[in-house]
């Protein structure tokens, strides 16, 4: 991977962040995920 992929990977990992970290616990449970699954999320792994 080189340097342009992985600036773009942590820009769309801090996005993710960003717009799940702002939903309120009901949107979360709407979409089938809580607070502690959003790391995992924005990296990627899924749930």
């Amino acid at each position: 991977m080189n340097i342009r992929q992985s600036i773009r990977n942590y820009v769309q990992y801090q996005r993710t962040l960003r717009e799940l970290n702002s939903l309120d616990a009901r949107q979360l449970n709407d979409l089938g995920i809580t607070k502690s699954d959003i790391k995992n999320i924005a990296l990627g792994k899924g749930l």
